[in-house]
């Protein structure tokens, strides 16, 4: 019989598994594209949507702009964006101008997006090679991915890389900070649960057993744990 799981109702957008959106900063993200602009670094603020921190940056014409902050970037320092931009930490750049080996961060996904990988705090990539219209960049997953060669990106590492070496010493501390986020917390296996919440639940024990493969037209609830094979028998 199917149910509807945790997951499946996260998806539907109710007020119960909402994001707290109202308490995020503005997208922190590349300045205007096509613009060369000087600024200088104003604050440091703290975003709940984000693990790193956020510079404030202000420049030359008057506009303002939140950007990831770097490692090694202070109040006063100054930010360049565009065209004959040194490579110094906290400056966007494109692909095209930026070194072969240089660490990067908040590469643009298409040119203008203001910037998609490489975000969270302590991460950072690095340009391998380049052709006339692509560039191979090296990921922290150590996978590598091919990107235009007009995307932007940050230079230098982003801050806040020892976040994840504080343990949270308590589960209400974690709860708390995943709750910050909407995320899910505890993530509570199937088998545990009880059998109106999902497939794999049981009234009296964990049971492990109860395990199937669920069968190739099941309805959406039941489809969890071991799919369907895409054949069986022995093979001829």
């Amino acid at each position: 019989m199917g149910k509807t799981l945790i997951q499946q109702a996260r998806g539907k957008g109710g007020p119960s598994y909402r994001a707290p959106s109202f308490r995020y900063l503005t997208k922190a993200h590349h300045p205007t594209i096509g613009k060369t602009l000087n600024g200088t670094v104003t604050d440091f603020i703290k975003s709940p949507a984000h693990t790193a921190p956020i510079a404030e940056v202000t420049f030359n014409d008057g506009s303002t702009c939140l950007i990831i902050a770097p490692e090694g970037i202070k109040t006063g320092d100054n930010i360049n964006t565009g065209n004959g931009a040194p490579t110094q930490p906290g400056n966007s750049l494109t692909l095209k101008n930026i070194p072969e080996g240089t660490a990067i961060y908040n590469i643009e996904s298409m040119p203008g997006d203001g910037g998609k990988f490489c975000r969270t705090s302590g991460t950072t990539a690095k340009v391998i090679t380049k052709t006339d219209t692509h560039a191979v960049v090296l990921l922290p997953s150590r996978k590598e991915r091919t990107f235009n060669i007009n995307c932007r990106a940050h230079i230098g590492i982003v801050a806040g890389g020892g976040r994840t070496e504080k343990p949270f010493l308590k589960a209400g501390a974690k709860h708390y900070a995943k709750r910050l986020k909407n995320k899910r917390y505890p993530m509570v296996s199937g088998a545990a649960q009880n059998a109106v919440d999902h497939p794999f639940g049981n009234k009296r024990t964990s049971r492990k057993a109860k395990q199937r493969p669920a069968p190739r037209y099941a309805c959406a609830g039941r489809k969890v744990g071991k799919l369907h094979p895409r054949r069986t028998g022995r093979k001829k």
